[in-house]
Protein backbone atom coordinates (compact mmCIF):
# COMPACT_ATOMS: atom_id res chain seq x y z
CA UNK A 1 0.00 0.00 0.00
CA UNK A 2 0.68 3.77 -0.86
CA UNK A 3 -0.18 6.43 0.70
CA UNK A 4 -2.53 6.80 3.63
CA UNK A 5 -5.81 5.62 2.42
CA UNK A 6 -5.90 2.41 0.59
CA UNK A 7 -6.90 3.56 -3.27
CA UNK A 8 -9.55 1.06 -4.59
CA UNK A 9 -10.56 0.40 -8.81
CA UNK A 10 -13.74 -0.91 -8.63
CA UNK A 11 -14.37 -3.71 -11.20
CA UNK A 12 -17.73 -3.79 -12.19
CA UNK A 13 -21.00 -1.34 -10.87
CA UNK A 14 -23.65 -3.52 -11.09
CA UNK A 15 -26.61 -4.20 -8.38
CA UNK A 16 -23.75 -5.71 -6.17
CA UNK A 17 -20.56 -3.66 -7.52
CA UNK A 18 -22.59 -0.25 -5.50
CA UNK A 19 -23.11 -2.52 -2.75
CA UNK A 20 -19.33 -2.91 -2.66
CA UNK A 21 -19.21 0.88 -3.60
CA UNK A 22 -21.20 1.87 -0.49
CA UNK A 23 -19.33 -0.66 1.69
CA UNK A 24 -15.92 0.89 0.86
CA UNK A 25 -17.64 4.31 1.55
CA UNK A 26 -18.11 3.20 5.17
CA UNK A 27 -14.46 2.21 5.71
CA UNK A 28 -12.04 4.80 7.21
CA UNK A 29 -8.96 5.02 5.40
CA UNK A 30 -10.75 3.46 2.03
CA UNK A 31 -11.73 5.29 -0.87
CA UNK A 32 -12.53 4.25 -4.52
CA UNK A 33 -10.57 5.95 -6.95
CA UNK A 34 -11.61 4.48 -10.65
CA UNK A 35 -14.69 2.72 -11.56
CA UNK A 36 -14.61 -0.07 -14.74
CA UNK A 37 -18.36 0.49 -15.68
CA UNK A 38 -19.54 -2.38 -18.21
CA UNK A 39 -22.51 -0.77 -19.31
CA UNK A 40 -24.07 2.25 -20.23
CA UNK A 41 -26.29 1.79 -17.14
CA UNK A 42 -23.66 1.26 -14.63
CA UNK A 43 -21.87 3.85 -16.06
CA UNK A 44 -24.61 6.47 -15.42
CA UNK A 45 -25.02 4.97 -11.54
CA UNK A 46 -21.28 5.71 -11.16
CA UNK A 47 -21.90 8.83 -12.50
CA UNK A 48 -24.91 9.84 -9.82
CA UNK A 49 -22.89 7.55 -6.98
CA UNK A 50 -19.34 8.64 -7.40
CA UNK A 51 -19.07 12.14 -9.39
CA UNK A 52 -15.76 12.82 -8.58
CA UNK A 53 -14.36 9.21 -9.33
CA UNK A 54 -12.81 8.18 -12.89
CA UNK A 55 -14.74 5.77 -14.81
CA UNK A 56 -13.58 3.64 -17.76
CA UNK A 57 -15.76 1.07 -19.93
CA UNK A 58 -12.37 -0.30 -21.04
CA UNK A 59 -10.80 -2.48 -17.93
CA UNK A 60 -7.45 -2.73 -19.32
CA UNK A 61 -7.38 1.46 -19.64
CA UNK A 62 -8.27 1.43 -16.22
CA UNK A 63 -5.52 -0.37 -15.05
CA UNK A 64 -3.28 1.19 -17.31
CA UNK A 65 -4.23 4.36 -15.47
CA UNK A 66 -2.65 3.57 -12.28
CA UNK A 67 -3.10 5.36 -9.11
CA UNK A 68 -4.79 2.40 -7.09
CA UNK A 69 -3.57 -0.34 -4.27
CA UNK A 70 -6.31 -2.95 -4.42
CA UNK A 71 -8.83 -4.17 -7.50
CA UNK A 72 -12.03 -4.85 -6.05
CA UNK A 73 -13.77 -7.31 -8.70
CA UNK A 74 -17.55 -7.79 -9.14
CA UNK A 75 -18.15 -9.07 -12.64
CA UNK A 76 -19.68 -11.80 -13.77
CA UNK A 77 -18.41 -15.43 -12.48
CA UNK A 78 -16.65 -16.38 -16.29
CA UNK A 79 -14.35 -13.42 -16.01
CA UNK A 80 -13.59 -13.25 -12.09
CA UNK A 81 -9.96 -15.16 -12.95
CA UNK A 82 -9.30 -12.97 -16.14
CA UNK A 83 -10.00 -9.82 -14.15
CA UNK A 84 -7.61 -10.97 -11.28
CA UNK A 85 -4.79 -12.27 -13.39
CA UNK A 86 -4.61 -9.09 -15.03
CA UNK A 87 -5.37 -6.85 -11.88
CA UNK A 88 -2.52 -8.73 -10.04
CA UNK A 89 0.28 -8.71 -13.08
CA UNK A 90 -0.74 -4.59 -12.86
CA UNK A 91 0.93 -4.48 -9.33
CA UNK A 92 -2.82 -4.42 -7.10
CA UNK A 93 -3.81 -7.19 -4.20
CA UNK A 94 -7.17 -8.09 -5.18
CA UNK A 95 -10.64 -8.29 -3.65
CA UNK A 96 -12.58 -10.97 -5.42
CA UNK A 97 -15.91 -11.66 -5.65
CA UNK A 98 -16.67 -15.90 -4.92
CA UNK A 99 -16.22 -17.93 -6.73
CA UNK A 100 -12.50 -17.61 -7.64
CA UNK A 101 -13.23 -19.22 -11.22
CA UNK A 102 -16.17 -21.17 -12.58
CA UNK A 103 -13.00 -24.49 -13.31
CA UNK A 104 -10.08 -26.10 -11.18
CA UNK A 105 -7.59 -24.57 -13.81
CA UNK A 106 -8.73 -20.88 -13.13
CA UNK A 107 -8.33 -21.21 -10.18
CA UNK A 108 -4.79 -22.35 -10.30
CA UNK A 109 -4.37 -19.71 -13.14
CA UNK A 110 -5.27 -16.97 -10.06
CA UNK A 111 -2.79 -18.97 -7.48
CA UNK A 112 0.04 -18.73 -9.71
CA UNK A 113 -0.60 -15.19 -10.96
CA UNK A 114 -0.56 -13.99 -7.19
CA UNK A 115 2.48 -15.86 -6.58
CA UNK A 116 4.62 -14.53 -9.26
CA UNK A 117 3.46 -11.17 -8.97
CA UNK A 118 3.84 -11.44 -4.78
CA UNK A 119 0.75 -9.89 -4.69
CA UNK A 120 -2.27 -11.36 -2.33
CA UNK A 121 -5.72 -12.28 -3.06
CA UNK A 122 -8.69 -12.44 -0.88
CA UNK A 123 -12.32 -14.05 -1.87
CA UNK A 124 -15.26 -12.71 -0.94
CA UNK A 125 -16.96 -15.64 1.47
CA UNK A 126 -18.11 -12.90 3.80
CA UNK A 127 -20.33 -15.01 5.39
CA UNK A 128 -16.95 -16.28 7.24
CA UNK A 129 -16.99 -12.69 9.23
CA UNK A 130 -20.43 -13.27 10.18
CA UNK A 131 -21.73 -12.77 13.81
CA UNK A 132 -24.23 -15.99 12.77
CA UNK A 133 -21.87 -17.79 10.44
CA UNK A 134 -18.88 -17.16 11.77
CA UNK A 135 -20.09 -17.94 15.26
CA UNK A 136 -20.68 -21.61 14.62
CA UNK A 137 -16.74 -21.95 13.36
CA UNK A 138 -16.39 -20.55 16.72
CA UNK A 139 -18.09 -22.95 18.79
CA UNK A 140 -17.38 -26.13 16.82
CA UNK A 141 -13.47 -24.61 16.58
CA UNK A 142 -13.76 -24.66 20.48
CA UNK A 143 -14.47 -28.23 20.57
CA UNK A 144 -18.00 -27.18 22.05
CA UNK A 145 -19.52 -29.94 20.31
CA UNK A 146 -17.35 -32.57 19.91
CA UNK A 147 -16.38 -33.87 16.50
CA UNK A 148 -18.33 -33.08 13.67
CA UNK A 149 -20.64 -35.71 12.46
CA UNK A 150 -23.56 -34.32 10.65
CA UNK A 151 -24.32 -31.30 8.86
CA UNK A 152 -27.35 -30.51 7.05
CA UNK A 153 -27.51 -26.74 5.09
CA UNK A 154 -30.75 -25.31 3.22
CA UNK A 155 -31.42 -22.46 1.21
CA UNK A 156 -34.84 -21.93 0.02
CA UNK A 157 -34.89 -18.28 -1.77
CA UNK A 158 -36.79 -16.89 -4.85
CA UNK A 159 -35.16 -16.69 -8.83
CA UNK A 160 -31.79 -14.97 -9.03
CA UNK A 161 -31.85 -11.82 -10.48
CA UNK A 162 -30.69 -11.80 -13.78
CA UNK A 163 -28.06 -9.96 -13.87
CA UNK A 164 -27.04 -7.14 -15.87
CA UNK A 165 -27.21 -8.57 -19.67
CA UNK A 166 -28.92 -11.53 -17.71
CA UNK A 167 -25.93 -12.80 -16.77
CA UNK A 168 -27.30 -14.78 -14.40
CA UNK A 169 -29.22 -17.05 -16.99
CA UNK A 170 -26.20 -17.74 -19.40
CA UNK A 171 -24.40 -20.84 -18.19
CA UNK A 172 -21.58 -19.41 -20.09
CA UNK A 173 -21.07 -16.84 -17.89
CA UNK A 174 -22.66 -18.15 -14.49
CA UNK A 175 -21.02 -20.88 -14.76
CA UNK A 176 -23.60 -22.88 -12.59
CA UNK A 177 -26.18 -21.44 -10.14
CA UNK A 178 -24.57 -23.79 -7.53
CA UNK A 179 -21.02 -21.82 -8.06
CA UNK A 180 -23.21 -18.67 -8.07
CA UNK A 181 -24.73 -19.27 -4.08
CA UNK A 182 -24.47 -22.58 -3.23
CA UNK A 183 -20.71 -22.45 -3.09
CA UNK A 184 -21.11 -20.31 0.08
CA UNK A 185 -22.69 -23.22 1.54
CA UNK A 186 -20.02 -25.61 0.36
CA UNK A 187 -17.01 -23.16 1.87
CA UNK A 188 -19.06 -23.01 5.40
CA UNK A 189 -19.57 -26.82 5.38
CA UNK A 190 -16.06 -27.72 4.18
CA UNK A 191 -15.26 -25.11 7.10
CA UNK A 192 -17.09 -26.44 9.66
CA UNK A 193 -15.99 -29.57 9.50
CA UNK A 194 -12.20 -29.13 8.19
CA UNK A 195 -10.66 -31.20 10.59
CA UNK A 196 -12.36 -34.13 9.00
CA UNK A 197 -10.35 -33.33 5.95
CA UNK A 198 -11.80 -33.03 2.03
CA UNK A 199 -14.85 -35.32 1.22
CA UNK A 200 -14.06 -38.87 -0.24
CA UNK A 201 -17.26 -38.54 -2.22
CA UNK A 202 -20.14 -36.60 -3.47
CA UNK A 203 -23.64 -37.29 -4.96
CA UNK A 204 -26.45 -35.34 -6.23
CA UNK A 205 -29.83 -34.80 -7.36
CA UNK A 206 -32.11 -32.26 -8.90
CA UNK A 207 -34.21 -30.74 -11.44
CA UNK A 208 -33.20 -27.54 -13.93
CA UNK A 209 -34.74 -25.46 -15.67
CA UNK A 210 -35.31 -24.98 -19.91
CA UNK A 211 -31.96 -22.84 -19.97
CA UNK A 212 -29.84 -26.29 -18.59
CA UNK A 213 -28.89 -24.47 -15.13
CA UNK A 214 -29.76 -26.65 -11.86
CA UNK A 215 -32.87 -24.98 -10.27
CA UNK A 216 -33.64 -27.52 -7.33
CA UNK A 217 -30.34 -28.99 -6.13
CA UNK A 218 -29.36 -31.55 -3.26
CA UNK A 219 -25.81 -32.81 -2.87
CA UNK A 220 -24.46 -35.29 0.09
CA UNK A 221 -21.09 -35.07 0.90
CA UNK A 222 -18.92 -38.24 2.18
CA UNK A 223 -15.94 -38.47 4.13
CA UNK A 224 -13.50 -41.17 4.94
CA UNK A 225 -14.12 -41.30 8.66
CA UNK A 226 -18.20 -41.33 8.05
CA UNK A 227 -18.97 -37.58 8.73
CA UNK A 228 -21.96 -36.71 6.42
CA UNK A 229 -23.11 -33.80 5.11
CA UNK A 230 -26.54 -32.55 2.84
CA UNK A 231 -26.75 -29.38 1.37
CA UNK A 232 -29.64 -28.16 -0.93
CA UNK A 233 -30.58 -25.31 -2.82
CA UNK A 234 -34.21 -24.69 -3.76
CA UNK A 235 -35.05 -21.09 -6.44
CA UNK A 236 -38.18 -22.11 -7.03
CA UNK A 237 -39.50 -21.23 -3.60
CA UNK A 238 -40.01 -17.28 -2.30
CA UNK A 239 -38.15 -14.77 -0.20
CA UNK A 240 -35.04 -16.26 1.13
CA UNK A 241 -34.55 -18.45 4.27
CA UNK A 242 -31.69 -20.68 5.47
CA UNK A 243 -31.13 -23.59 7.83
CA UNK A 244 -27.61 -25.28 9.17
CA UNK A 245 -27.86 -28.08 11.47
CA UNK A 246 -25.44 -29.29 12.85
CA UNK A 247 -24.27 -32.52 15.10
CA UNK A 248 -20.96 -33.55 16.95
CA UNK A 249 -19.87 -36.33 18.85
CA UNK A 250 -20.95 -34.32 21.99
CA UNK A 251 -23.56 -31.62 21.21
CA UNK A 252 -24.99 -29.50 18.63
CA UNK A 253 -25.73 -26.32 16.51
CA UNK A 254 -28.63 -25.13 14.50
CA UNK A 255 -29.37 -22.11 13.62
CA UNK A 256 -31.42 -19.86 10.39
CA UNK A 257 -31.84 -16.72 8.90
CA UNK A 258 -34.95 -15.33 6.96
CA UNK A 259 -35.43 -12.33 5.19
CA UNK A 260 -37.91 -10.72 2.79
CA UNK A 261 -34.49 -10.79 0.38
CA UNK A 262 -30.97 -11.58 0.41
CA UNK A 263 -29.76 -8.08 0.99
CA UNK A 264 -33.07 -7.20 3.46
CA UNK A 265 -31.76 -4.81 6.05
CA UNK A 266 -34.27 -6.25 8.89
CA UNK A 267 -34.18 -9.98 9.15
CA UNK A 268 -34.98 -12.47 10.99
CA UNK A 269 -32.03 -15.40 12.59
CA UNK A 270 -31.75 -17.40 15.56
CA UNK A 271 -28.12 -19.59 16.85
CA UNK A 272 -29.13 -22.77 19.49
CA UNK A 273 -26.25 -24.89 20.69
CA UNK A 274 -25.91 -27.95 22.96
CA UNK A 275 -22.74 -28.44 24.50
CA UNK A 276 -22.21 -31.75 25.67
CA UNK A 277 -24.81 -32.65 28.74
CA UNK A 278 -25.53 -28.84 29.23
CA UNK A 279 -29.35 -27.41 28.41
CA UNK A 280 -29.73 -25.92 25.05
CA UNK A 281 -28.66 -22.37 25.12
CA UNK A 282 -29.77 -19.95 23.02
CA UNK A 283 -27.00 -17.22 21.49
CA UNK A 284 -27.28 -13.63 20.99
CA UNK A 285 -26.26 -12.53 17.44
CA UNK A 286 -26.76 -8.92 17.61
CA UNK A 287 -26.92 -8.19 13.57
CA UNK A 288 -26.35 -10.80 10.72
CA UNK A 289 -26.70 -10.39 7.04
CA UNK A 290 -24.75 -10.02 4.02
CA UNK A 291 -25.15 -6.15 3.03
CA UNK A 292 -23.81 -6.01 7.16
CA UNK A 293 -20.98 -8.66 6.60
CA UNK A 294 -19.83 -7.40 2.73
CA UNK A 295 -18.27 -3.91 4.68
CA UNK A 296 -16.99 -6.20 7.38
CA UNK A 297 -14.93 -8.60 4.98
CA UNK A 298 -13.60 -5.85 2.73
CA UNK A 299 -12.55 -4.05 5.95
CA UNK A 300 -10.89 -7.35 6.84
CA UNK A 301 -9.41 -8.19 3.34
CA UNK A 302 -7.68 -4.56 3.93
CA UNK A 303 -5.99 -4.72 6.99
CA UNK A 304 -4.91 -8.50 6.09
CA UNK A 305 -3.00 -6.24 2.42
CA UNK A 306 -1.77 -3.88 4.69
CA UNK A 307 -0.51 -6.84 7.20
CA UNK A 308 0.89 -8.95 4.04
CA UNK A 309 -1.43 -11.84 4.61
CA UNK A 310 -4.68 -12.59 2.95
CA UNK A 311 -8.21 -13.36 4.99
CA UNK A 312 -9.00 -16.43 2.42
CA UNK A 313 -6.36 -17.33 -0.06
CA UNK A 314 -7.10 -18.99 -3.85
CA UNK A 315 -5.55 -21.80 -2.17
CA UNK A 316 -8.29 -22.19 0.17
CA UNK A 317 -11.16 -20.68 -2.01
CA UNK A 318 -10.42 -23.22 -4.63
CA UNK A 319 -12.06 -26.80 -2.46
CA UNK A 320 -15.04 -24.83 -2.52
CA UNK A 321 -15.10 -25.04 -6.33
CA UNK A 322 -13.92 -27.98 -6.35
CA UNK A 323 -16.17 -29.35 -4.37
CA UNK A 324 -19.19 -27.53 -6.35
CA UNK A 325 -17.58 -28.96 -9.80
CA UNK A 326 -18.12 -32.53 -8.28
CA UNK A 327 -21.48 -32.01 -7.31
CA UNK A 328 -22.48 -31.11 -10.40
CA UNK A 329 -20.32 -33.76 -12.25
CA UNK A 330 -22.37 -36.16 -10.12
CA UNK A 331 -25.98 -34.35 -11.22
CA UNK A 332 -25.10 -34.54 -14.91
CA UNK A 333 -23.90 -37.99 -15.10
CA UNK A 334 -26.28 -39.35 -12.11
CA UNK A 335 -23.43 -41.57 -10.53
CA UNK A 336 -21.34 -40.30 -7.44
CA UNK A 337 -18.43 -38.64 -8.21
CA UNK A 338 -15.05 -40.02 -6.15
CA UNK A 339 -13.15 -36.40 -4.91
CA UNK A 340 -9.82 -36.68 -6.19
CA UNK A 341 -8.83 -33.20 -6.55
Amino acid sequence: MTGSKDRIALAGFGAWGQMHSRAIEAIDGAEIVSVYCHSERSEQAAREALPEVRRFDDYSRMLEAGGYDVVDITVPNNVHADFAVRALEAGANVFLEKPLGITTQECDTVAEAAAKAGRLVALNHELRVSRQWGAVHDIVAAGDIGDVRYQHLSLYRHSFRQGSGGWRYDPSRVGSWILEELVHFFDLVMWYGSKNGKPAQVNAFGNGSDNGLTENFTTILEWENGAVANLSQCLGGFEHHTVLEIAGSDGGVRTWWSGALDRTMHPDFELKVKRGSADVETVDIPLSGEVFELEENLRRALDGFRNDRSILSPQEARIAVAVCLAAEQAYRSGKPVEMTD
